[in-house]
């Protein structure tokens, strides 16, 4: 999925290393087993957890969330922002606990590239690829001839006609349903007539003026810093939540549990809600 590496690198680009609770470092190069078993303290002897995270929105999480964390004996230590796309090779070597900055289907593509044993320890939030108008302030105004403009690349295509299937425009074909992959071509019925435009999604936003609508992810709307009416977008049930990656022995580990259990609270949740008013919405919690 070298279209999510693009966005998560896009992502980050503005992100500088930093830390949380204790002073920055800088990950190392060792290829020996995380320190997460809580043998690395500060000197209030709060557990520090190395993690390689990403800016907007996830280091803003994690800043509001400190405090909280600090009650349950943990403090950030950020090794890196994950923009030079090793963040994934760091943690499967031990050089960083865990990283935020990336969703499942992206982290299941790595693993099987490069052999890592990493995993999901937590769903923590959602930045869902949303429908976007100047020009319209409800999805229901769109008409017959309309045009819209949507990401061409594999995965995030596949989500951004997801959203047009889900809004009653569009039908899409089982193969594009299982391999979570698609194309224009896999429409298999259109219940309006639109026209959809298949373009680079680095473009979308400049020539936006030329659409009825368009799709894009929600970080190139807020490194834009523009406000467009947003007629639909993906729930939180979205199998593309921004997760907390650890390897696979570190999934259970209490500490890891701790990181996750604050993320995943009820406090965290509304900030994220009221924060980013829905460009990132909190992950549904799995049962």
């Amino acid at each position: 999925m070298k279209n999510f590496k693009a966005v998560t690198k896009k992502l980050v680009a503005l992100g500088l290393t930093a830390t949380l609770g204790i002073t920055a470092g800088t990950a190392c190069g060792s290829s020996k087993t995380s320190k997460v078993d809580a043998k690395t303290k500060d000197a209030s002897g709060n557990v520090v957890l190395k993690g390689i995270v990403a800016l907007t929105p996830h280091q803003e999480i994690l800043d509001y969330a400190k405090d909280d964390l600090k009650k349950e004996g943990i403090v950030i230590e950020v090794v890196n922002d994950g923009s030079d796309d090793l963040g994934n090779e760091r943690v499967a070597k031990g050089e960083a606990d865990f990283n935020y900055f990336q969703h499942e289907p992206y982290l299941q593509s790595v693993n099987d590239q490069n052999g890592y044993n990493l995993v999901n320890a937590g769903d923590i939030h959602v930045e869902p690829i949303s429908l976007y108008s100047d020009k319209y302030k409800d999805v229901s105004e769109i008409k017959d001839g309309d045009v819209i403009a949507i990401p061409n690349d594999g995965t995030n295509e596949y989500r951004a006609l997801s959203v047009l299937e889900d809004a009653g425009f569009i039908t899409l074909d089982d193969d594009a349903k299982q391999a979570l992959d698609a194309s224009v071509k896999n429409v298999k019925e259109y219940k309006k007539k639109i026209k959809i435009v298949e373009i680079d999604a680095a473009q979308i936003i400049p020539t936006k003026d030329d659409y009825n609508a368009y799709i894009t992810n929600t970080n190139r709307i807020l490194e834009a810093k523009i406000t467009p009416n947003r007629l639909a977008q993906e729930s939180a049930e979205s199998p593309y939540a921004n997760i907390i990656a650890v390897k696979a022995d570190n999934k259970d580990n209490p500490n890891i549990r701790k990181l996750v259990k604050v993320l995943q609270s009820e406090k965290v949740r509304k900030f994220i809600e009221d924060k980013y008013d829905g460009a990132v919405i909190p992950a549904a919690l799995k049962k």
